[in-house]
Protein backbone atom coordinates (compact mmCIF):
# COMPACT_ATOMS: atom_id res chain seq x y z
CA UNK A 1 0.00 0.00 0.00
CA UNK A 2 1.46 3.60 -0.87
CA UNK A 3 2.55 5.88 1.57
CA UNK A 4 0.90 9.07 1.85
CA UNK A 5 1.65 12.00 4.54
CA UNK A 6 -0.85 14.27 4.42
CA UNK A 7 -0.80 17.83 6.49
CA UNK A 8 -3.08 21.08 6.32
CA UNK A 9 -3.14 24.49 8.25
CA UNK A 10 -5.99 25.47 10.09
CA UNK A 11 -7.96 26.76 6.40
CA UNK A 12 -7.15 23.57 5.06
CA UNK A 13 -8.32 21.42 8.82
CA UNK A 14 -11.60 20.82 7.46
CA UNK A 15 -10.96 18.89 3.78
CA UNK A 16 -8.02 17.24 5.54
CA UNK A 17 -10.31 15.24 7.30
CA UNK A 18 -12.39 14.47 4.79
CA UNK A 19 -9.99 13.70 2.48
CA UNK A 20 -8.33 11.49 5.14
CA UNK A 21 -11.72 9.58 5.85
CA UNK A 22 -12.16 8.66 2.33
CA UNK A 23 -9.16 7.55 1.10
CA UNK A 24 -7.71 5.57 4.27
CA UNK A 25 -8.62 2.50 2.84
CA UNK A 26 -6.81 3.24 -0.18
CA UNK A 27 -3.61 4.19 1.03
CA UNK A 28 -1.34 4.20 4.11
CA UNK A 29 -1.66 7.42 5.38
CA UNK A 30 0.81 9.37 8.08
CA UNK A 31 -1.05 12.62 9.31
CA UNK A 32 0.99 15.29 10.52
CA UNK A 33 -1.82 17.56 11.44
CA UNK A 34 -2.95 19.98 12.18
CA UNK A 35 -5.92 18.26 14.49
CA UNK A 36 -8.03 21.22 14.73
CA UNK A 37 -8.80 24.65 13.36
CA UNK A 38 -6.68 26.32 15.68
CA UNK A 39 -4.27 28.62 13.92
CA UNK A 40 -1.30 27.16 12.57
CA UNK A 41 1.12 28.37 10.10
CA UNK A 42 1.02 26.62 6.81
CA UNK A 43 5.20 26.33 6.46
CA UNK A 44 5.54 24.28 9.38
CA UNK A 45 2.93 21.88 8.24
CA UNK A 46 4.71 21.85 4.75
CA UNK A 47 8.05 21.15 5.98
CA UNK A 48 6.99 18.39 7.99
CA UNK A 49 5.45 16.98 4.66
CA UNK A 50 8.78 17.68 2.97
CA UNK A 51 11.04 15.34 5.75
CA UNK A 52 8.95 12.86 5.26
CA UNK A 53 9.14 12.51 1.62
CA UNK A 54 13.00 12.94 1.86
CA UNK A 55 13.42 10.53 4.57
CA UNK A 56 11.80 8.13 2.83
CA UNK A 57 8.89 7.07 5.19
CA UNK A 58 6.38 8.54 2.78
CA UNK A 59 6.15 8.14 -0.68
CA UNK A 60 4.57 11.28 -1.73
CA UNK A 61 3.06 14.12 0.11
CA UNK A 62 -0.12 16.18 0.03
CA UNK A 63 -0.15 19.76 1.88
CA UNK A 64 -3.88 21.89 2.06
CA UNK A 65 -3.47 25.98 3.28
CA UNK A 66 -6.37 27.99 1.93
CA UNK A 67 -5.24 28.32 -1.55
CA UNK A 68 -2.65 25.92 -1.78
CA UNK A 69 0.40 28.81 -2.84
CA UNK A 70 1.75 28.78 0.60
CA UNK A 71 2.10 25.40 0.94
CA UNK A 72 3.56 24.79 -2.56
CA UNK A 73 6.40 28.01 -1.85
CA UNK A 74 7.15 26.69 1.74
CA UNK A 75 7.23 22.94 0.35
CA UNK A 76 9.69 23.60 -2.26
CA UNK A 77 12.67 25.31 -0.26
CA UNK A 78 13.56 21.79 0.29
CA UNK A 79 15.95 20.39 -2.06
CA UNK A 80 14.40 17.06 -3.80
CA UNK A 81 11.18 18.45 -3.21
CA UNK A 82 8.64 19.03 -6.51
CA UNK A 83 5.48 20.58 -5.06
CA UNK A 84 2.83 22.17 -7.03
CA UNK A 85 -0.50 23.65 -6.52
CA UNK A 86 -3.25 20.87 -8.69
CA UNK A 87 -6.88 21.98 -8.86
CA UNK A 88 -7.38 19.80 -12.00
CA UNK A 89 -6.35 15.74 -12.95
CA UNK A 90 -4.75 17.14 -15.45
CA UNK A 91 -1.83 19.06 -13.75
CA UNK A 92 -2.03 16.19 -11.35
CA UNK A 93 -1.18 13.49 -13.82
CA UNK A 94 1.37 15.88 -16.06
CA UNK A 95 2.90 16.98 -12.91
CA UNK A 96 3.97 13.29 -11.65
CA UNK A 97 4.50 12.24 -15.16
CA UNK A 98 6.53 15.14 -16.71
CA UNK A 99 8.27 16.43 -13.74
CA UNK A 100 8.40 13.74 -11.02
CA UNK A 101 5.91 15.44 -8.60
CA UNK A 102 5.95 14.12 -5.36
CA UNK A 103 4.07 16.69 -3.17
CA UNK A 104 0.31 18.06 -3.92
CA UNK A 105 -1.10 21.48 -2.37
CA UNK A 106 -4.47 22.40 -3.05
CA UNK A 107 -6.28 25.05 -1.93
CA UNK A 108 -9.17 24.18 1.03
CA UNK A 109 -10.98 27.55 -0.63
CA UNK A 110 -10.56 26.49 -4.44
CA UNK A 111 -12.04 23.19 -4.68
CA UNK A 112 -14.65 21.06 -3.11
CA UNK A 113 -14.18 17.62 -1.78
CA UNK A 114 -15.47 15.48 -4.35
CA UNK A 115 -12.69 17.03 -7.16
CA UNK A 116 -9.87 16.83 -4.61
CA UNK A 117 -10.81 13.25 -3.92
CA UNK A 118 -10.67 12.99 -8.16
CA UNK A 119 -6.73 14.94 -8.41
CA UNK A 120 -5.84 13.35 -5.19
CA UNK A 121 -6.02 9.82 -6.57
CA UNK A 122 -5.05 10.92 -9.88
CA UNK A 123 -1.57 12.16 -8.79
CA UNK A 124 -1.30 9.30 -6.60
CA UNK A 125 -1.96 6.70 -9.38
CA UNK A 126 0.49 8.77 -11.62
CA UNK A 127 4.00 7.82 -12.93
CA UNK A 128 7.48 9.13 -14.02
CA UNK A 129 7.79 8.83 -17.78
CA UNK A 130 11.19 7.41 -18.78
CA UNK A 131 11.70 9.20 -22.05
CA UNK A 132 15.11 11.11 -22.02
CA UNK A 133 13.27 14.38 -22.40
CA UNK A 134 12.24 14.19 -19.12
CA UNK A 135 15.08 12.79 -17.94
CA UNK A 136 17.17 15.68 -19.11
CA UNK A 137 14.45 18.44 -18.18
CA UNK A 138 14.79 16.75 -14.21
CA UNK A 139 18.46 16.63 -14.39
CA UNK A 140 18.62 20.57 -15.24
CA UNK A 141 16.24 21.65 -12.30
CA UNK A 142 18.35 18.94 -10.11
CA UNK A 143 21.54 21.05 -11.59
CA UNK A 144 19.28 24.57 -10.60
CA UNK A 145 19.11 23.05 -6.72
CA UNK A 146 22.77 22.40 -6.63
CA UNK A 147 24.00 25.61 -7.64
CA UNK A 148 21.37 27.88 -5.45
Amino acid sequence: MQKIAIGADHRGYGLKEKLKSILSGQYDITDIGTYSTDPVDYPDIAADVAKLILSGKCERGIVICGSGVGASVAANKFKGIRAAICHDTFSAHQGVEDDDMNILCLGSGVIGESLAIDVINTFLSSKLKTEERFRRRLDKIKKIEDNN
